[in-house]
Formats: C-alpha cells, structure tokens, sequence
C-alpha cells in the first residue's frame, strides 16, 4: 500500500470508528447503520472515480435536503422506531450529521473537506460519549484514538511534502542514471514508501499511548467540583413493586420471575455480609388488613447533606460495628434508598435524602438514572442470650406493631399458641424462632400463588400450604403478634450473587425478598427473623466455567467503569486517594524491611565466605592465583563472544548511518542549487539539455549564479561539506538572485 492510499484508508477508519462508537451507544439504529457503511464502502471504491460528486453539486444536494432534516426535527419523524422518545430532537441531529459526512466523502476532497470530515467525527465522538454509559465505549475510544493518531500524522506529511515539492515545469532531473534507478529498485522493494507506511501504525500506537498515559493521571487528579452521583442511562427498569406505602400480599412475586439486574453491592467486608446474610433494606410496613400491608404514617423527614454529602440519621456505640456498603443502583421507577438494616448514615451527591418512622430510605426520583451512594449500618445484633432475657413490656407507641387484622380466622391463634407451648417457648425470642422454624419446616416455597379468597393468610396456613416470601413473613408477623411479640414486614433484596472478580454482590429482581423484624424493649432494637425456607436464597458465588468467568469480569468492568469513570465524584476521588496513600506506605514499609533482612543477610554470608566461618566458603583461599587468571580468562571470552554477536548489527547500523549522512548531503546541495535554477528560469534563463552546470553559469554572466554553482560542484561532487560561513554566503547569493528577480 503506497501512502496515499494509507492516509484514505486511515481517513475512512476514523469516520467509521466514530460512527460504530455513535451506533454502539444507541444513538444510530441498526438500519441506518448498515446503510452509512455501505455507502462508506462504495465510496472508498469510487474514489478519483468520475462517480464522484463535484463541490458545487454537493452544495446543491445539501441545500435541497435542508427542508427534510426540519421536518425530521420539527415533527420527531423517527421517535417512534428509537429506543428513547424522549431524546428525538438529539436523534434528528443525528441523522443530519450522518448525512454531511456522507455528502462530504463522496465529493472530490481539498484538504479542507478532510478537516471537516474529522471535525464530524469528533463530533459523532462526543455524541456517544454523552449518550453511553458502558465500558466498551472505551474500546471504541481507544480506536478512534489510535485512526485518528495516524490520520493527522498522515494529513500533516502529506501537506509537508505538497508544499515541498519542487515545480516540474522547469525542473531538470541532477541524478545520475545509477542513483535513479537504484532509488526506484529500493522504492519497488519496500524500503521507500512502504517502510514509512508500515512504520505509520507503529507512530500512531506509540502516540495512544502517550495520550493515554497523560490523560488517566489527570482525570483521576482532576478536582471535582459537582457530584457525579446521577448518571444517565440506557433505560430504567419499570413495574419495580413492592417499594410503595402500600403492598398486596403476593405482589413480590412479579419480581421473582425476572432476571433483570438492580443494583450491585460492594461492601468492605464481603465475608462478613455473607456470614451475617445481609439483606438490602427497603420498606417497612406495620399495619395488615388480611390484604395489603401499609405504612400507618406515610410521612418521610428529610434534610439536606452535611459536608462531604453525608446524611447522619443516628449514632453507634463503637465504629467497629458499623458495615460500609457502596450501592450502585440502576436505574428503578422507586424513589428507595436499599441499604443494610439500622442504617446510621448515607452519603451521596443526592439533593435530600428522608427518613421515615420506620426506618426506610428515599430520595429523588431516578428512573432514567443510576444513582450511586455509600450506606453506613450497625448491623451488629444483641447478644441471644440478651434477647432472650428480655421481658420488659411494651412502651405505649408500639401498640401498632401487635394489631391484628379484626376478621382474622381464630385458627392462627390457636396455632400460635400451641407451637410455643409444645416447644416450652417462655420469651418473646423464643416464640419468634419456634414460630420461623414451623413455617421453614413445614411449608413449601413456590411462585405459583394459589392461596386467595377472602382471607389468603388461612388459607396459606391451613390449606395451600405453600407460597412466596410475603406470605411466609405475613404468617409469621400475624403470628407472632397474637402472641404479643411487636413486628413488622420489610420488603428489600436479599445479599444477591457475589462476584469474586467484582468483589460485589449483583443483586437482580429474582432477589426480591420479604422478611420480619421483631422488636425488644429492653435493648431497643429490631431483629431479623426469616422464615421462608433457605433452598431459595441466592447468595451464592455465581455460575462456574468458562463462560461463569467471563460474565464475571465483564460485571466487574462495568462495575469499575460505572465506579471510578461515570460516578467519579468528590468522594469517590478523596477514598482513592486515601486507599493509594496507604498502599503506598504498605509498599514502603515492606520495601524497607525486606532490603533491610538482605542487607543484613548479605553482611552475614560475606563474612562467613570471607572468615571461612561455619559450612561456608573461604573466599579468601577461593581467589588463589590460578582460580583468578581462569575468572579473567572467562570474563574475556565473555566479552569477546559479545563483540562478535553484536558485530553484524553494529556494521550495519554504521553503513546505515553513513548512507543517510550522504544522502542528506546530496538533498543539500540538490536544494540549493534547484532553489537557484527556479529563479533563473522566472527570468528566462533555462538551462539546455546538453549544458553542464558549469556551462550553464558561463553562459548567465551572472556572478552570482558561477559562485553558487562552484559551491555545488564542491558538495555534490567533491565530497564536501560547507563550513558555516560558506553556507551564509550562499544563502545571500540565492537572496541577491532573488530579489534581482523582482
């Protein structure tokens, strides 16, 4: 491939690299994709072609399509075959960016239509950037890079060597035949402009590289002066239930039969979460009317964020029993903030975050943005033994925590009380977990919802027998409270998926989950208690194989991607920085001390050789006299094997070296003196065909043009070179002859 068809081809590759990005991102359909590539293609084979479109009729085309792209904007002609509605007016700006570039490749192209077809495409660029979120969009970046790297280097050679090159008009090749052709045999083997052309992509790699490497350091340096907490996604995932005020019993269950992801999970002690069976807390429901269970006060206190974003709800006796949590959220048609239970503190890029009377977390509405935040939970429980001994009574505020619907079937009770009587249940945490172990035990979980009628939680009880996760926790909530235990249901998420690679819980909808939290008066806390039956957990380790693996990373990208690139805030910057300065001075400490055991082990092993101490050598008998001349002896062959191995390269380094010094030599002396036969020839003094260069300055009778041409005979024939002097003087004698000439 010879260099212009290089710098084409480079040109064509940044426009489809850009282009693929804009696709890609979801801000060109697949349809009109296709279409912009086949028409890219057929313009690459008709260029120089007379196919070509001329300038003049481009404008026309351009001019004549304007009123289409109106409409296209004005009445959203395309909204409806687009994934977003919402963004139709970007989309129309869309189309008629595709359309200039495609007007643009198929006219004949000045160098200043390729600008305009790179200004395109860093458009195109900009546009993906700002309509996608996924970490494969740096790929595309780093190709575009790479097509772009090697079409300005290729723009910027190919101008230089335009506004270089000689005029022809006038120009009288001062080759010998020899030199010729030996030129055009090394041209045709590849080691004139082929070697350039291959050595182009190398240039361009080397230069994303330094782009690279400069840019990283100062995005991650770089202040951040707004909080990157919301970001704009692809869509949001809707028919997210079970969040609300209000919940019917079984609605969980839509839930449970999507795969579709929620949110993942990163906390600072992943172990820990799945030895505790940590579950992502939502909302809290005190009061049950047999259907649908509800927040007796709706109402939320909000307050807006301290220094450092940091919304404080409460306080913990010791901080060794606080659980941080990093929530990275997709986008969800709730305004719910999951957390662990007994959260303490949020801390986010959120304009408000409410709390309400029992617990549960909200904040803005992000159905068509992630949000990302960090939670702060005390997730330590009291001690059993604690919990048991705990008989105090009821303050008169949790009354609403033991009421019972006024129609509930007697037999719920009855059954109650038999269980913990036949277990010599005599406390309140007692009766809790013989009633969870019955419903474990004795009950099947299914999604298949068969229990209704008039009372569904009879006949979950006494005749179905199986159900999802609410109506294991509503059986046990009601339960519990005929025997006066105080309760209440949480919906949320259980731990979800752990993804070692991610070192992060994937928590998807099929996670959904219902369980009840028991309250003690005398430790004033709220306990968990589970009793849907434990084969339907999925906190496991995900998929195995090849193909579990690879998911794996591709989750743990992502994560990264959307962590430390699309929710790079303020705070996320400032825990980076710590994180780096304590590895930092883990590295040094452990630097510090292994050289410092070298150190010391190589003082001890030296003096054992030297002294001859103990088992080790004497190094002192070891360089005798004949042991010395044959380690000398071996150094030299050492060193003469090396000059051998590296003869070859070096002589040809050397020939090489010299080859372009009088190769430059004689472009010198070639530049001067073509420099001297342009002006002549403005004057009209052409040199003849059977004239020498010396005949040809006779003939001028110009003392001038003989002086420039003796200097020439010296450099390109006698095999000299000009001293610094001399070439000022013959820089002004090319002067005087020019400015003679006009």
């Amino acid at each position: 491939m010879n260099f212009d068809n290089y710098f084409r081809a480079s040109s064509y590759a940044m426009i489809a690299a850009s282009t693929l990005a804009l696709a890609v991102s979801g801000g060109v359909g697949a349809g009109l994709a296709t279409i912009f590539f086949a028409l890219l293609v057929a313009a690459w084979m008709c260029e120089g072609t007379r196919w070509q479109l001329s300038a003049r009729l481009g404008l026309i085309v351009l001019l004549a399509s304007l009123p289409l792209f109106f409409l296209d904007w004005k009445l959203r002609l395309f909204s409806e075959s687009i994934a977003r509605p919402e963004l139709s007016g970007l989309f129309s700006l869309v189309h008629f960016i595709l359309f200039l570039a495609l007007l643009k490749i198929w006219q004949v192209k000045a160098d200043r239509d390729w600008l305009f077809l790179y200004l395109i495409s860093f458009f195109k660029i900009l546009l993906a950037a700002g309509l996608s979120i996924s970490p494969f969009f740096l790929l595309l970046l780093g190709l575009y890079i790479l097509c772009a790297s090697s079409t300005v280097v290729c723009f910027e050679i190919r101008k230089a060597r335009r506004n270089s090159a000689p005029e022809t008009r006038t120009q009288i090749s001062l080759e010998p035949t020899r030199l010729r052709l030996l030129r055009h045999h090394l041209s045709s083997h590849g080691t004139g402009g082929g070697g350039e052309v291959r050595r182009l992509p190398l240039v361009a790699a080397v230069f994303v590289l330094l782009i690279f490497s400069l840019a990283l350091p100062i995005f991650f340096i770089a202040p951040r002066f707004q909080g990157g907490a919301l970001t704009r996604a692809e869509g949001g995932v809707t028919g997210l239930v079970g969040f609300s005020d209000e919940v019917t019993i079984g609605e969980i269950a839509k839930l449970e039969r999507s795969n579709q992801l929620v949110m993942r999970v990163r906390v600072d002690d992943a172990q820990l979460a799945r030895q505790r069976d940590l579950r992502w807390r939502g909302v809290a429901l005190d009061q049950f009317d047999g259907r649908v269970w509800r927040r007796s006060d709706p109402r939320s206190e909000f307050q807006t964020p301290k220094e450092g974003g940091l919304f404080p709800f409460g306080t913990t006796t010791a901080l060794d029993r606080l659980t941080t949590q990093s929530f990275f959220i997709e986008p969800v048609d709730t305004p719910v903030l999951f957390a662990a239970p007994r959260a303490v503190a949020i801390q986010a890029a959120l304009p408000f975050v409410g709390r309400d009377r029992e617990g549960g977390l909200v904040s803005r509405e992000h159905s068509q943005e992630r949000i990302a935040y960090r939670a702060y939970s005390d997730t330590t429980e009291p001690p059993v033994e604690q919990l048991r001994s705990d008989v105090s009574p009821y303050p008169r505020s949790m009354v609403r925590y033991l009421e019972v619907p006024e129609n509930l079937d007697p037999r719920v009770a009855a059954l109650t009380r038999q269980l913990i009587v036949s277990n010599r249940a005599g406390n309140r945490y007692d009766a809790a977990r013989v009633v969870e172990e019955h419903l474990k035990r004795e009950f099947q979980y299914s999604l298949d919802l068969k229990a209704g009628g008039g009372d569904p939680l009879a006949d979950f009880l006494f005749r179905v027998r199986a159900g999802n996760c609410e109506y294991f926790s509503t059986s046990l909530a009601v339960m519990l409270r005929t025997a006066d235990v105080a309760t209440r249901v949480v919906n949320g998420f259980q731990t979800g998926e752990y993804n070692a690679a991610a070192d992060a819980f994937t928590v998807r909808q099929a996670d959904a989950h219902s369980w009840v939290e028991v309250y003690f008066p005398e430790t004033d806390a709220w306990v968990t208690f589970d009793a849907t039956p434990p084969d339907t957990r999925t906190n496991g380790d995900g998929a195995g194989g090849l193909s579990g693996h690879l998911q794996q990373y591709a989750e743990a990208l992502e994560l990264f991607w959307i962590q430390y690139v699309v929710s790079y805030d303020k705070q996320e910057q400032r825990l980076l920085a710590n994180s780096l300065r304590e590895q930092l001075g883990t590295y040094q400490l452990t630097a510090a001390q292994t050289f410092a055991e070298w150190r010391d082990g190589m003082i001890a092993t030296w003096r054992q050789m030297w002294k001859g101490e103990g088992e080790g050598v004497n190094l002192a008998a070891l360089l005798d006299g004949r042991r010395l001349l044959g380690l000398v002896v071996l150094l030299l062959l050492a060193g003469a094997l090396g000059f051998w191995a590296l003869r070859g390269p070096l002589k040809s380094w050397r020939t090489r070296t010299e080859q372009t010094a009088a190769q430059r030599k004689f472009e010198t002396a070639i530049s001067f003196y073509q420099r001297m036969t342009r002006v002549l020839a403005n004057r009209g003094l052409l040199r003849a065909a059977d004239q020498t260069p010396l005949e040809f300055a006779l003939s001028t009778g110009i003392p001038e043009v003989l002086s420039v041409t003796n200097a020439y005979h010296r450099v390109r024939y006698g095999d000299e070179d000009l001293s610094p002097a001399e070439a000022a003087r013959l820089e002004e004698w090319l002067r005087k002859l020019e400015e003679q000439e006009q």
